[in-house]
């Protein structure tokens, strides 16, 4: 079986020391249960929370997320539409609650794979 590379485990949620192992216990899909996560990778046994608090940090993560997507929103809808000033705030609104799953996610395994001090280790087959 060949080498995961980084960037595809990184965006499918995988395990920055073995990237075979979920992070996540559930599938996105699952939008009640999006935010549990494994505490050891199920693959290699690696730890996915450093230190207590460790994913405070990631919430700075998920802000500029958030905030890159705001202005995305806003720019099209702005260059496309121009509606009034409460539409904008629906739009962008429920853009926010729709997408609040994907960015809590992506800025947790951001977050783990830059600070979490696990470097790839492949398995021993």
């Amino acid at each position: 079986m060949p080498e995961k590379s980084s960037r595809s485990a990184l965006l499918s949620g995988k395990c920055p020391a073995c990237r075979e192992g979920d992070i996540f216990k559930y599938p996105l899909k699952n939008v009640s249960k999006f935010a549990e996560m494994n505490k050891n990778c199920p693959v290699c046994g690696s730890t996915f929370e450093p230190e207590p608090g460790f994913y405070f940090g990631a919430m700075f993560v998920s802000y500029a997320i958030s905030v890159a997507l705001f202005i995305g929103i806003w720019l099209a809808v702005y260059l496309l539409w121009d509606p009034s000033d409460l539409m904008y705030v629906l739009i962008i609104g429920l853009a926010a609650a729709l997408f609040t799953p994907i960015s809590f996610r992506a800025s947790r395994v951001l977050f783990l794979y830059w600070f979490g001090g696990l470097s790839y280790h492949p398995p021993k087959r």
